[in-house]
């Protein structure tokens, strides 16, 4: 075991320059898609919604097409890096851009939420801007993957052109599953309804909707009170 060289958990080990703040910011971007698959995990596990974990699946086979394409074209990344791996095509900047431009589609195309207020939803201009922010996020860790000499401009402008072919093509496939009934027969499975799973974020804010449930318990419970209070007066 003495003779055997050690190995590193490459996953968050980012090179960087600590003399430099745009270095240090770049190295940060760089675990943002870690930080994303997290989320990813966490939401769909809380919410129990199809239309996460159909985001994810998506997600996922980007970048196993990422995993694919770097064996295929075997290009090697920038000589000021040491790192191991193929560097074309960025698989950051294609995790990003896939989520992204498939968060935009949602938000912008899928996503109508009609409650009984219509002046609590998220109206379209800010769904827009939510859009513009999250491509902006993708742009930046794009651009740390250069500033950071992990990929050349030419390996992280292709990585962006296949995630957001994999997001028009994710999208595409998912909207087509919804019209062939195919998510209505996958909710009336065993597995799903032992697993709780729905698909409701397509027509509903979940945040509005689980707020309004939750004042109308109070409400509820506030009034049980004072007729409990005026019973024990009288």
């Amino acid at each position: 075991m003495a003779d055997v060289p050690l190995a590193s958990l490459s996953l968050t080990h980012v090179h960087y320059n600590p003399e430099d703040p745009l270095s240090f910011v770049s190295a940060w971007l760089a675990l943002v898609p870690q930080a994303l698959v997290i989320s990813y995990v966490t939401l769909a596990w809380a919410t129990r919604e199809v239309e996460i974990a159909l985001m994810f699946a998506g997600q996922m086979g980007c970048e196993a097409l990422n995993f694919v394409l770097k064996r295929i074209i075997k290009e090697e990344r920038p000589k000021q890096m040491y790192g191991k791996g193929y560097g074309m095509p960025s698989s950051h900047a294609q995790f990003m851009t896939f989520f992204a431009v498939y968060a935009g589609l949602f938000l912008i195309v899928r996503h109508s939420p009609g409650l009984k207020r219509p002046a609590s939803t998220i109206h379209l201009g800010v769904r827009i801007f939510i859009s513009l922010v999250l491509c902006v996020g993708a742009a930046a860790v794009a651009v740390s993957r250069v500033y950071l000499n992990y990929h050349t401009p030419k390996q992280v402008l292709a990585g962006c052109a296949a995630g957001v072919s994999c997001a028009f093509a994710w999208f595409f496939i998912t909207r087509q599953v919804r019209i062939f009934g195919w998510i209505d027969w996958m909710l009336d499975l065993q597995v799903s309804k032992f697993f709780r799973l729905r698909d409701l974020v397509v027509s509903e804010d979940l945040v509005e909707a689980g707020w309004q449930h939750s004042e109308a318990k109070r409400q509820s419970k506030r009034k049980g009170n004072s007729e409990r209070r005026s019973k024990k007066i009288h």
